[in-house]
């Protein structure tokens, strides 16, 4: 995950707290839209939680990307995982999250699959 300091301008409290320079709650817009992001890590995990404003809907896959290039170094993978239901935990049925592990390689498809 980047050094998320270049996005101070859009960090939101959590409780008082703004985080850290790899964790925090942020505001941001994409296409004039507003969401909320909370960046994480822990556990050998980088993770970004992404929902709009007003919860109503999920994130866009154009504007996953857009997180995605917000948080993430351009040379880093970062995946959406679909569990099966009963691992589904979920508090939020209208936010999307992005994973990449900290210690590990993600296998990828071939290039021309993807």
């Amino acid at each position: 995950m980047k050094n998320l300091t270049s996005l101070n301008r859009y960090r939101e409290p959590i409780n008082g707290d703004w985080g850290n320079n790899y964790e925090g709650c942020f505001k941001i817009f994409l296409n004039g839209k507003a969401f909320f992001a909370v960046a994480s890590v822990g556990g050998g995990w980088d993770h970004v939680s992404v929902s709009t404003k007003n919860n109503k809907r999920c994130p866009t896959w154009d504007e996953m990307r857009m997180v995605k290039e917000m948080f993430f170094e351009p040379d880093e993978w970062a995946v959406q995982y679909n569990p099966p239901a009963n691992d589904n935990i979920s508090i939020c049925d209208n936010c999307l999250h992005l994973w990449r592990p900290q210690n590990v390689d993600l296998p990828k498809p071939p290039k021309e699959f993807v």
